[in-house]
């Protein structure tokens, strides 16, 4: 498979994306001193071959009341029960993220709650879950990482 080449208006494009993935074309044009058409035709190109796929929206959880972050590790009774323990996990909204994992943990999760008795009785429903034997849960204290731009500069510079 054909590897997708980059260039620099491509990256400076990512760039304000990741930024601010509503930022308009027009302006993006305008920073980059080529027109609105070029970057269309840009990103679409670069979503058709999969590099962009959809756009998000970052909401502040702490001006919600969902400031409690912990992870979760999962042990499970059985591997065979890996997928219908993550099915389960989907059915709660407040676990934001799980990876299937090799090492300690089966599954290692994310959740978001209002504080420590709603994340104990989210954790007491994960436990709840056929399949899952037991759980180790860690409290975030702070995110101090979280930096989509780094990762995509150090790629940038690989290829």
């Amino acid at each position: 498979m054909k590897k997708f080449v980059l260039d620099e208006i491509d990256h400076q494009i990512l760039d304000i994306l990741i930024e601010n993935a509503r930022t308009p074309f027009t302006d993006i044009a305008k920073k980059l001193v080529v027109s609105a058409g070029t970057i269309h035709v840009r990103v679409k190109k670069m979503e058709d071959e999969g590099i962009i796929k959809g756009s998000t929206l970052t909401l502040d959880y702490e001006k919600m009341g969902y400031s409690f972050i912990s992870h979760v590790g999962i042990y499970l009774a059985k591997t065979s029960k890996t997928k219908n323990v993550v099915a389960d996990l989907k059915k709660i909204p407040n676990v934001t993220v799980a990876f299937i994992t090799a090492g300690k943990y089966n599954i290692f999760c994310k959740i978001r709650a209002r504080d420590t008795t709603h994340a104990k009785e989210i954790i007491f429903e994960i436990d709840d879950i056929d399949g899952v034997s037991r759980t180790e849960t860690m409290i975030s204290l702070e995110e101090s990482i979280n930096d989509k731009k780094r990762l995509m500069h150090s790629i940038f510079r690989e290829i």
